[in-house]
């Protein structure tokens, strides 16, 4: 099982954004160094707590302070700005890191940022797959496009003059194009067939319950066979919220502590689950009753906490509950103290890992 990393950080709203940029930036370059193998940023305009409003922008920023790891958008909201835009900048983002870019895409879950950009009331899963069509038409295609759909078009027919280059929108170094992801965060999400029937792969949100997250991999493999490749556990990305400290008692502490960066998490994200609806995603049965869905629960079933020796059980427990995967992306968190923040990291890639890769190793079912 390799390490990953996959931040929607969720900082105090009275934080100074400098230092909260500062510390995102710094828990990146330290999962390079540990030797993580991937790390992705999410990215929301209208969000005081989830203040990454370009994750483009800020892989670009860490993009010359990292060296092996791959750094994924986590996600393009597709609906939320033009193709054009998307396909140009990412290909020179993927220039920037060498060929070290993963593209994650989704149709945007923040409501205010929808209402911001006008698709509130629209279909945005229609709007998100046209965008993303059209991505992958200018990246295959050569100047002037022509490409016209319901809500974008692309050209530049008008204004092409090929001698000095003009008109011409930017490939990306990978070809044909960066590897896709997608973020499943329904329970037997048909999003995660979908995309793996084009040759994407899925990461599973951080905020389900192990029964939705195992829900997922059914629905991989169908889209896999419809797409005629073969349905590879290691392609399967799972995020989770873990908390490694030296001695149990401090990681208790912190990832329990209802002031503390953990509980503050699962709070925000309560909120907002609930306001929309959704708070299904955070039940342990469909039939569920709402009111015994609490913040406690969640924090309870969710929060995988403890020292390196115990993580690494709780890892194993849950990669028996849902199945193979291939790769643990660790959710990053508020640093609220940031010695214990970089430290968790730490024991996870140097403790944690080797433990679970053997743990995984020593089982006869392993192959399977």
């Amino acid at each position: 099982m390799n390490l990953g990393f996959f931040t929607m950080p969720i900082h105090p709203l009275d934080k100074d954004w400098r230092k909260s940029l500062k510390e995102d930036r710094e828990a990146f370059v330290l999962a390079d160094e540990l030797g993580f193998t991937e790390a992705y940023v999410g990215e929301h305009a209208t969000d005081k707590a989830e203040n990454i409003t370009s994750c483009i922008a800020f892989l670009a920023w860490v993009a010359a302070a990292t060296k092996r790891i791959r750094l994924g958008t986590g996600t393009i909201n597709m609906p939320n700005s033009h193709p054009a835009a998307i396909a140009a900048s990412l290909a020179m983002l993927d220039h920037m890191l060498d060929g070290r870019l993963i593209f994650g895409i989704s149709p945007g879950g923040l409501l205010s940022d929808a209402e911001l950009f006008g698709n509130l009331a629209a279909n945005r899963n229609e709007m998100f797959l046209e965008a993303i069509n059209q991505v992958l038409e200018i990246w295959a295609s050569e100047p002037p496009y022509n490409i016209n759909g319901k809500y974008w078009n692309v050209t530049t027919q008008k204004t092409l003059i090929e001698d000095i280059g003009q008109g011409f929108i930017a490939k990306p170094l990978q070809r044909p194009h960066p590897p896709i992801v997608v973020t499943a965060v329904a329970p037997f999400s048909k999003g995660v067939e979908e995309a793996a029937a084009r040759g994407w792969d899925p990461i599973s949100a951080n905020f389900l319950m192990p029964a939705w997250v195992k829900s997922h991999w059914p629905r991989y493999v169908e889209g896999c066979k419809r797409g005629g490749r073969p349905a590879d556990p290691s392609n399967w990305r799972v995020a989770k919220s873990v908390f490694v400290a030296k001695d149990a008692a401090t990681a208790k502490a912190y990832a329990t502590d209802p002031n503390g960066p953990y509980v503050y998490y699962y709070r925000s994200l309560f909120t907002k689950l609930k306001r929309n609806g959704r708070i299904e995603l955070f039940k342990t049965r469909r039939d569920q009753p709402d009111d015994e869905v609490t913040l406690e629960m969640v924090c309870d079933r969710l929060i995988i906490h403890g020292t390196p020796d115990s993580v690494a059980d709780q890892v194993l427990a849950f990669h028996d509950e849902v199945g193979p995967f291939g790769t643990l992306l660790y959710a990053g968190k508020d640093w609220t103290d940031p010695e214990l923040g970089r430290q968790s990291m730490i024991l996870m890639a140097e403790k944690v890992m080797p433990l679970v890769n053997a743990g995984i190793s020593n089982k006869p079912s392993a192959a399977g």
